[in-house]
């Protein structure tokens, strides 16, 4: 009955040791900074693509729908660029975007250190006295944390871009109408907002998959439970640390 609560504390006791040897200083320097610049080009750059298209469809979908369910001429039609402010700003950029790169950012960096669990690498790594965690994991965090909140800022031009595109194309809403709207009820602290739920997210998304990757034992089977179970924890947890940041900030 009390099996699954303990495992889970057992799963958060083991998560926080594990932080507390990546969160140290380097043993050198110039390796981790190298280390840093290339995660900064596998779970940063290469994202940039997948967000983007993304996002700008996205942003393109919430114009015509709320266009669509605002039919009535006496809305005021600037309400739609509004709406799609709102939504693209407080909601869709980071934490859908964010869940998205749990799923593909998760799933490779649990692999990818699962599989440097299971061929012993890791375990040579601690031989030569080097700390294998702080050496694997603390590149992946600060790389996450520092670019992410620049893919997301990206993500919501692109988004709200999308939505004049979309509302220009489909002549459900005038140039003039949707900037109005945009500007509308700006308030500056939703972006602070955003950007603080990001870098939580961020930080989510590169150590929840480190923690199941390293942990690994076995062989391949082992290593794709470990991405699948990265990809779950981490959507989980932006679920609901999403609740909680909201609750906290806005309400």
């Amino acid at each position: 009955m009390f099996k699954p609560l303990t495992s889970f504390f057992e799963l958060t006791g083991a998560y926080f040791l594990l932080l507390k040897k990546t969160l140290t200083k380097p043993q050198n320097w110039k390796i981790f900074w190298e280390n840093y610049f290339r995660e900064l080009d596998d779970i940063g750059l290469k994202t940039v693509g997948l967000i983007s298209f993304i996002s700008f469809f996205i942003g393109g979908v919430v114009v015509i729908q709320t266009a669509l369910n605002l039919e009535n001429p006496l809305i005021d039609p600037s309400l739609i660029g509004f709406a799609a402010k709102q939504s693209v700003i407080l909601e869709f950029s980071p934490t859908l975007s964010s869940v998205i790169l749990a799923g593909i950012v998760g799933s490779y960096i649990a692999s990818t250190i699962g599989t440097m669990r299971i061929t012993e690498q890791i375990d040579a790594l601690d031989v030569m006295g080097i700390n294998s965690a702080n050496y694997l994991i603390l590149p992946k965090i600060l790389a996450a944390v520092t670019f992410y909140p620049f893919l997301i800022a990206l993500s919501m031009f692109l988004g709200v871009f999308g939505g004049w595109v979309a509302g220009i194309v489909t002549d459900l809403v005038s140039t003039q109408d949707y900037l109005e709207g945009i500007r509308i009820g700006f308030e500056p602290f939703h972006f602070t907002y955003s950007m603080i739920k990001t870098i939580i997210f961020a930080f989510l998304i590169a150590s929840i998959p480190s923690f199941f990757g390293y942990r690994v034992r076995g062989g391949a089977l082992e290593v794709g439970r470990a991405s699948t179970k990265a990809v779950i924890w981490t959507s989980v947890m932006i679920v609901f640390w999403n609740y909680i940041i909201t609750q906290l900030l806005l309400s």
